[in-house]
Parts: C-alpha cells; structure tokens; sequence
C-alpha cells in the first residue's frame, strides 16, 4: 500500500511498536540505508542496508522488551528530505519493577518515490538524551 511522506514516520513507529516486520519492511526502499549513532551501538556509528535487514535488525534490537512506545512529535519536509523529532518508550522489567528508558530521537530521513507513494531511502538516528525511570503498568 502506497503512503504519503507525510505518513511514513507514523507507520514506522506503529510497526515497531507492534513489532511488525513486513509492515517495517514496506516502508523502506530495497536498498535503504539506516544509520545507528554509538549511543546505541555502543561503538561506532553503524549502517544497517536492505528493507529485510533493517527491518529485522529493528524488531531484532527491541523484541526482548515488554512493550514499546513511538511517540511522533514534530516532522519538517524539505523536498525529499525530513527531520523527525520522536520520544522512543521502552518498558522492560528490573527486579520486581517495570522501567521505561525514554530515549529523545532525531532521525535525518531521505524519501524516495515507490510505486505509487513514497518510502525512506535512508534513515539516520540521532540521540539527544535519554533517562530511565519506573513506571507503573496497569
């Protein structure tokens, strides 16, 4: 199915969240590049290529959590090119508690035209801070 630029962050963040990897995969271009920066790679920055291996190296790096929770702020589009900002929920347990380590996200995006609507060609992630706190779920 076909998605308006304007769509695609939000249906990246449900399908992560839902852990949906051909949802994911349908978003991207065959031979999209999607760049992790060290403060998640703990190393250096990372570049991850093709739709099926990003996608599962996505739901790969957040299948061991509780639950997951891509809130989509702002989106600026400048031609084929967009900076989102995103606050990335990740609900996992310690001890007899549930934390959330909230991570505030930037990603550098390129868009390219598929069909008859629009995927990422490239997507690369920024951290600007994170905190870690307890939660209670329900």
């Amino acid at each position: 199915m076909p998605f308006p630029i304007a769509e695609l962050s939000a249906r990246y963040a449900q399908a992560v969240d839902r852990r949906d990897r051909d949802a994911l995969a349908a978003l991207f271009a065959p031979d999209v590049t999607f760049t992790l920066p060290p403060a998640l790679t703990g190393g250096d920055a990372s570049t991850i290529t093709g739709a099926r291996e990003v996608a599962d190296a996505v739901v790969g790096a957040v299948s061991h959590l509780i639950a997951t929770r891509h809130v989509v702020h702002q989106q600026v589009v400048d031609g084929l090119t967009g900076e989102l900002y995103c606050t990335a929920h990740h609900l996992y347990r310690r001890e007899d508690s549930v934390r959330d380590n909230r991570i505030a996200l930037r990603y550098a995006d390129r868009y390219v035209a598929f069909g008859d609507g629009w995927v990422f060609a490239s997507r690369s992630l920024t951290v600007d801070f994170s905190e870690d706190v307890p939660v209670r779920v329900p």
